[in-house]
């Protein structure tokens, strides 16, 4: 199903009908069957109407099939031509005019559609911003929404309007209902195209050109002087590439500057104070004035960094990815930047040997900033977790799902009992049939799990073989949507939590429209959004921080979870675990700042000790085997902390791959933002002096 764009059952259902009801009217209308035409026709609204509800995602990928509303519309408009010409209820005057209208009807709709797109296009400035003060360019509203979305449900209106009149033809036997109503859906039609015109005329004249937008843009520039960019290219899906770094960035004590390159990114990007300019263009982007940028940062290696690399005055610096995998390939194209910032030794070592013309002494440890809040062991924690009375083991694995079933078999059955949190890595479950089925096998475990626990505590009077008491484990202890029913007890604490959960879920989808505005389109996010809210920005902060402290409040401390999407995040899951199991991944190279226990899988056919050569983080890990052989091992150590045995190794192997814990990793990259910031402002005052020597001075020898 989601191979098709349909994430539940009614969609697929939908689907199904749907093209059941295309065949039946296009057979009724063959035959004659006016009653079985009309029947199917709105039997097909209905589910044309769930399928834009339920499975967004297949309306989109049918309209770039060419299969689209518009097309499908079309095809049921033939067909009633085709009907009324069969059953000869409008007489040769009233096909006519039937025919007519169905025109009428048909070029409305291509006229809407042209007149969209052209306002579309037009709008589109040579530059979107955001915190980025652009008023005085005094870009117009967009058309309202009534007026230009929703196409595909606009088409339904329509063509009720002409089944209902059909069916009153064919009931009274009198051509004008059928006549009348077509009159009234093409008349809308043309009236929203009418409607329009101001929009496109005002489009045309009033929204400002290229260059009257890089004119602003460049008058900011220098009025802001930001010294620091952090510059991304790529798809929406690596969004995160560019997110992860908001928050070192932001804290910088100079101005700083974010620049994307595809107009995408910047409804997937999260809400920061910072300023974040979009250049699609690379005419564009070099008409900007960032002489005054010393430092760019590059998160991830693309085709149209070069468009920013070839700024002179900059020093360009390639933040390496994480350093989870040992074995992470590494970019020949990295030479072509003034400095690589890895993590810690391990991504010092890696790049030096791969010999693919980095230097050393270009290669900066900076550690890991965006882990510097995770609870450590053994430290206190960061945030306050809801205790447990159970160990609990988080399970993110990011490959290779079929793999995971016996792992999540054995921890369900582990006696004395732990809580599982399993947590795949997002797109992990979407990559083939396979894995898709192994996920939802492994959710039914979990599932299933739970639900024996909590009847096996509703059936003992003394406490059971888990060690906890009726009490702990009643089921009125669950959150409502713990087991998918109502509990039977609502004013639990966990219940409370849950409500609280909800209330703040409410809550944060409300902020969120006020923050991303979903009436706004990018022309006037540009002009309104001059400046961050602090006071949103805070309040949106604070609502995620209790949405998490509340959704583990939620679920009682022994209940399993299975953990779809982004939210828990997976460093709030972190700071619940008290071992981890994956693969080797970032995911596990991050959790090695817990200095918590952890186990990676080994693949079929790689003995422990080559394993152990080809990755690093596997010299501090417990070994897990096919079928989950060692799981005995590996638990040993959460009941006994005494029998952890790798606790030592886990110091080295985080200081080797991660960095040194002092100073944070937040200061070290600041540091190295302000050093290389001075480097760069006496590669240009170096520049000056060359470019002001008189003729015959000699030539300066300029190295970055």
């Amino acid at each position: 199903m989601n191979r098709l764009g349909i994430d539940n059952p009614r969609g697929l259902v939908a689907f199904a009908a749907l093209t059941g009801c295309l065949v039946t009217m296009a057979v009724a209308a063959l035959t004659g069957a006016g009653g079985g035409f009309a029947a199917a026709g709105l039997a097909g609204c209905g589910c044309e109407l769930l399928l834009h509800r339920t499975a967004p995602g297949l309306m989109t990928r049918l309209g770039r099939l060419h299969m689209g509303a518009t097309s499908r519309f079309e095809f049921r408009c033939v067909l009633l031509l085709l009907l009324l010409g069969r059953l000869h209820v409008t007489g040769p005057i009233g096909l006519a005019a039937v025919m007519t209208l169905v025109l009428c009807l048909l070029a409305g709709q291509a006229l809407h559609a042209a007149l969209t797109t052209l306002i579309r296009r037009r709008r589109a400035l040579a530059v979107a911003a955001r915190n980025i003060d652009l008023r005085r360019l005094n870009i117009s509203d967009r058309p309202p929404r009534r007026l230009t979305e929703w196409p595909g449900q606009r088409i339904l209106v329509y063509e009720l309007s002409a089944l209902l009149g059909l069916t009153a033809s064919l009931t009274t036997g009198d051509a004008r209902w059928v006549v009348a109503a077509l009159t009234l859906a093409a008349g809308s039609s043309l009236i929203t195209v009418v409607a329009l015109v101001p929009y496109l005329v005002r489009a045309t004249r009033r929204l400002p050109g290229a260059a009257e937008v890089l004119a602003e843009v460049d008058a900011w520039l220098i009025r802001h002087r930001p010294r620091t960019v952090l510059y991304f290219s790529g798809p929406r899906e690596r969004a995160d590439q560019v997110t992860r770094w908001l928050g070192p960035v932001a804290a910088l004590h100079t101005p700083s500057l974010v620049i994307l390159r595809e107009r995408e990114l910047l409804e997937a990007l999260e809400p920061t104070p910072l300023p974040v300019l979009c250049v699609p263009s690379a005419a564009h982007l070099s008409q900007l004035d960032l002489s005054g940028v010393r430092v760019a940062l590059y998160p991830a290696n693309t085709g149209r960094n070069i468009h920013l690399l070839r700024i002179p005055t900059m020093q360009h610096v390639f933040l390496a990815p994480g350093d989870g995998d040992e074995t992470a390939a590494v970019d020949p194209y990295s030479k072509v930047y003034d400095q690589v910032w890895v993590a810690g030794e391990a991504g010092r070592r890696r790049y030096v040997q791969a010999a693919v013309g980095v230097e050393d002494a270009d290669i900066v440890e900076i550690g890991r900033p965006q882990l510097d809040g995770l609870r450590v062991a053994g430290a206190g924690p960061a945030t306050a977790p809801m205790p447990a009375s159970l160990p609990t083991v988080l399970y993110a694995p990011t490959r290779d799902l079929a793999a995971g079933e016996p792992i999540v078999r054995a921890l369900l059955e582990s006696e004395p009992p732990v809580r599982v949190l399993y947590r795949p890595h997002p797109p992990t479950g979407h990559r083939s049939p396979e894995d898709h089925a192994a996920h939802r096998r492994i959710a039914a475990l979990i599932q299933a799990a739970n639900e024996r626990r909590a009847a096996e505590a509703l059936a003992a009077d003394a406490p059971g073989k888990d060690g906890l008491g009726k009490d702990a484990l009643a089921a009125d202890a669950l959150p409502p949507d713990a087991l998918g029913e109502a509990p039977g007890d609502t004013d639990t604490p966990h219940a409370e939590a849950a409500r609280h959960r909800a209330e703040l879920t409410k809550r944060i989808a409300a902020l969120d429209a006020r923050l991303r505005r979903a009436d706004a389109d990018e022309a006037m996010l540009t002009r309104d959004r001059a400046a961050p809210d602090p006071a949103l920005l805070t309040e949106a902060e604070g609502l995620r921080r209790e949405w998490h402290q509340a959704h583990w409040a939620a679920s009682p401390p022994w209940l399993h979870q299975v953990i779809e999407g982004d939210t828990p995040t997976l460093h709030s899951c972190f700071d619940q675990a008290d071992l981890l199991i994956g693969d080797p991944s970032d995911v596990v190279g991050d959790f090695l700042a817990t200095l918590k226990p952890y186990a990676l899988t080994t693949p079929a056919g790689i003995g422990e000790e080559e394993f152990r050569r080809r990755h690093v983080m596997a010299r501090a890990a417990y070994p897990l085997g096919p079928g989950a052989s060692g799981m005995d091992n590996l638990l040993r150590p959460l009941f006994d902390p005494s029998l952890d045995e790798l606790r030592t190794a886990r110091h080295e192997v985080k200081e080797f791959l991660l960095g040194p814990a002092t100073p944070p990793s937040i200061q070290r990259f600041t540091n190295a933002v302000d050093a290389l910031a001075e480097k760069g402002e006496a590669v240009v005052r170096l520049r000056d002096l060359h470019t002001a020597s008189p003729p015959g001075a000699g030539r300066w020898s300029i190295t970055r």
